[in-house]
């Protein structure tokens, strides 16, 4: 497996500091977040999932703990919008450049609007998907939201 991908070169470039770490990726688990926190031996609320959503037709991002749904209310509000919806996985895949299930809000093909969930800056570390299914980068999840220019909000249903 590949330690450097787009995301660690963006977080690189920015001078973010970030360790890598690599765990048996299952495809067929029901939640990829939740499978990524145990296969880690951390919390979910430290794992946290990427997920690409349209709002009000164009794209964003939100980042949020892996054992949590996000609240297309709250995300759109957060982004200034008024309707929020998932965005198809192929569209997804086409639009960051990356798989589903290794989709990183880190070294998108095309930058979007991103929100970052607020509870989980409080946790003195976060994991992110690194860019690559199996793939995380930990890091502090403030460099996290800097990095991403991100908005922190309460998006969680």
């Amino acid at each position: 497996m590949a330690k450097t991908t787009r995301a660690t070169i963006e977080l690189t470039k920015l001078g973010i500091a970030f360790t890598v770490h690599s765990y048996d990726y299952d495809p067929d688990a029901e939640s990829i977040g939740l499978q990524a926190a145990e296969a880690l031996g951390e919390p979910p609320s430290r794992v946290l999932k990427t997920l690409m959503a349209e709002l009000d037709g164009k794209p964003v991002c939100v980042v949020l703990p892996s054992d949590h749904e996000v609240s297309m209310k709250k995300l759109a509000a957060a982004l200034g919008g008024k309707s929020a919806t998932m965005m198809k996985s192929a569209d997804a895949e086409r639009l960051t450049g990356y798989h589903v299930g290794g989709i990183s809000p880190f070294g998108q093909k095309k930058r979007v609007p991103t929100a970052i969930e607020m509870a989980a800056l409080s946790e003195p570390y976060v994991f992110i998907n690194g860019g690559q299914r199996g793939l995380q980068v930990r890091l502090d999840p403030k460099h996290a939201a800097q990095a991403l220019n991100a908005v922190s909000a309460e998006v969680v249903a």
